[in-house]
This record gives C-alpha cells, structure tokens and sequence, in this order.
C-alpha cells in the first residue's frame, strides 16, 4: 500500500479522536464551564451536526480544486476549530468551535476516500480505503482512551491541543506524502453531476443502511460505561481498557470489511448486519458476566464497524462519475446514525425499560437495515441482468455495416467468374 495511505490515516485519526473522545472528557468539560452534563452534552451535538451541514456544502464548494488541495484545506479547519475549542471562553463559543471542527469532516474523508481508491490497484480499492479509515478506528484504541486520561490529569482543553497538534501533523504528512492531484475533471467538478449520483436508488439505500445498520450499533455502545459497571461490575477505572477493546474490535472489523468489499460486496453487508444484530441481542445476556460481556463488546465493535468499508465501496461504485459528494455524504450518515442510536436507545431507558434496553434496540435497528440491504441486492441483481439483453441488439449493428466491406478486398468477386 503507498505511504500515502498513512498521512490519509494520520488526518482520520485525529477526526476519529476529536469526535470520540468528548464523551470521555465531558464531565471536565461541563464543570469548567459552568453548565450541567446535559448541556455540555451540546458540544457533542454541535459536532455532529456540523458534520452532516459541512459534508456535502464543503464538498460541493471545493468540487473544483484538486484533491490533495481540498484534503489540506479540511485539514486546516479542523485544526482551527480544535485549537479555538481548547481556548473557548464559554459553553456557547465551544459549541460554536465545536460545530466549526465539524464541518470538514465528510468532506476530508469524502476526499479522501477518492485518493486512497485511486492510490490503489484494481481489486485493492476498497482495502486502500480502509487503511485511510484504519486511523479512524485506531484513535478509538489509542486516541480516545490516553485523550480521556489527559483531560482527566491535566483538563480538558489539554486533549484538544493535542488534537490540533494532530490536526497540524496531518497536514505536513499530507502535503509531503500525497502525490499532486489533478483537478477532477469538468464532469465530476460539475454541481449538477455530483447531485445526479443520488439519482440512483442504490445510494440512498446505502445511506440508509449505514444509518440503520450502524444505528443499531452506537444504541449499544452509547450507554456501554452504565451496562459494564452496573450490570457487568467493572470498577470504573477499568472503562479506560474496556473502550480500548472495543475500539481494537473496531480495527479488526475495519480491516477485515476492507478486504470482504473487494471479494463479496453483498454477502459481506448481510453477514455483518446479521451478525451485529445476534451480538446486540446476545449481550443483554452476556453483559451478567465479566469475561462474555468483555468478548462481547470486542465483537460488537467489530462487526459493527465491518460495515463501513463495506458500504463505502458500494457508494464509490454505484456513483462512480461523482462519488466524492457521496462519499461525504456517507460520513453524513454516519454522524445521523449515532445521533439516531443514541436517541433510541435514550427513549428506552427512559421509558424503564432498563439499561440493557438499548441492546434490544439496536438489535432491531440493525435488522432494518438488513431488510434494506436485502432489497439493494435484489435490485442490483437486477441491475446486472439488464444490461446484458441491451448490448444484444447494438452488437449486430457494427457487423452488418462492416459486411459491405468484404468486397472491397481484392479478390474474386462471385458475380465475375465466369460461369
């Protein structure tokens, strides 16, 4: 794989570090700021939702300019709004920052995505792209739990100077390591084109099943910290490794989905649906038992994350004359899912249905998507089918215009020899 991946992955996890780790440093967060955990919990919102406005506006705006131009301008805001997050004054200016380091998101990763797949040789796209993304699930290892740990020690505002200095390493990387990318060409930089790819009904079933799919996920692993040390009885200091292990199963799965997606499309996004719905439901059973509920958890990271790479060569292919725009859009659905997960699971807590609820949730909301992976297969079984009685017809034409031109060959012709 060129090193190229690893300035793309560089970016990724700093992106994966500043949008996991608020959760870790939230407590920190709120008592510096004077406001309840509930409203701090803004800052957590304020991100996401920069996210889904910035993915496909930034995408959009920067459809012009070369890739790796793109890739060190989303890199440049996400650094500043990290590093005018750690100095935020009040609530109100962090969120402000917050939604500010957002909005690049999808659009670095939509880019990026692009670049690493045209780094990679045929049959190696979707593997490329999940290197870039390796970052992502690595900050969930590394980044997220030493983050926590620092804002524990030293603040909260000391995590996200880190994060901008990550922010500033990836943009060296990038503008050393990526190789000059030319300008898309006048198609793919069209605004008009770069709509048409959701024209296809595929694309919007793939954002869907990522937001359903991935949904059923983040219902679990948003109220994972209560079930482990309520239900399962680790202490809390153990959350640190517990998280750790489960952003390890998000590495795995990664890494396995990137490989899946250049062999069996399909097969690997059902696969996983079905597995991540068994493991959810599974672990409101589990979760009574130190050792299963830790298994547990390392396979709900994987098989929930298997399918990220999976859907992301799905999109890149059924939008192939734009898929910058929807791959940014992808990251869109990403964050919808998380806030859709842990709203769900929210509501069931609420109602008393009790801290495992969540899993049940999240169990059938990854059947939904499993129902909606089910139909784009079937349609694009059915896609495959049609072109192959179109070509029928134009194949004849080309022959039967080329056959006057035998005579011209010299030999005999049939009518002048003589009888």
């Amino acid at each position: 794989m060129p090193i190229a991946l690893l300035a793309l992955a560089v970016g990724a996890f700093g992106i994966g570090m500043t949008e996991f780790v608020m959760m870790g440093v939230l407590p920190q967060a709120a008592a510096d700021l004077g406001v309840s955990i509930p409203t701090a919990g803004n800052l957590i919102t304020a991100y996401a939702l920069g996210v889904v406005i910035g993915a496909p506006a930034l995408t959009v705006l920067g459809a012009r300019l070369p890739r790796k131009t793109l890739l060190v301008l989303t890199m440049s805001m996400f650094t500043v709004g990290n590093a005018l997050f750690a100095f935020a004054p009040t609530a109100d200016f962090g969120m402000a920052f917050r939604f500010l380091a957002g909005l690049p998101h999808g659009a670095f990763f939509g880019a990026g995505a692009v670049v690493a797949a045209g780094l990679a040789g045929h049959g190696k796209r979707a593997k490329a792209v999940s290197m870039m993304f390796m970052g992502l699930t690595l900050a969930n290892v590394v980044g997220v739990p030493l983050g926590t740990l620092l804002g524990q020690h030293f603040g909260w505002r000391a995590t996200f100077a880190v994060v901008a200095a990550v922010g500033v390493a990836a943009i060296v990387a990038i503008a050393r390591l990526v190789p000059h990318q030319g300008r898309p060409s006048p198609k793919q930089a069209a605004v008009l084109e770069q709509v048409a790819a959701f024209r296809h009904p595929q694309v919007w079933l793939a954002l869907s099943i990522v937001t359903f799919g991935l949904g059923g996920t983040f219902a679990c692993l948003s109220y994972l910290s209560p079930v482990l040390t309520e239900v399962s009885g680790y202490s809390p200091t153990a959350m640190t490794m517990l998280l750790a292990l489960a952003g390890l199963g998000m590495t795995v799965g990664n890494f396995v989905g990137g490989r899946i997606a250049d062999r069996a499309l399909m097969p690997g996004v059902y696969a996983a649906l079905i597995g991540i719905a068994a493991v959810l439901a599974a672990f409101t059973i589990t979760s009574g038992n130190k050792v299963t509920a830790a298994v547990t958890v390392f396979l709900i990271g994987a098989l929930g994350f298997m399918v990220a790479p999976i859907m992301q060569a799905l999109v890149m292919k059924k939008a192939a004359g734009a898929p910058s725009l929807v791959s940014a859009a992808l990251q869109s659905a990403f964050n919808i899912a998380n806030s859709i997960g842990a709203s769900a699971g929210g509501l069931a807590i609420a109602h008393g249905f009790g801290l495992l609820s969540p899993n049940v949730v999240g169990s059938l909301l990854s059947l939904l998507g499993l129902a909606l992976a089910v139909v784009a297969g079937v349609l694009d079984r059915s896609g495959r089918r049609e072109p192959a009685t179109e070509p029928a017809e134009p194949v004849t034409e080309p022959v039967a215009e080329e056959a006057p031109a035998e005579p011209v060959r010299p030999t005999p012709r049939p009518e002048l020899v003589p009888a």
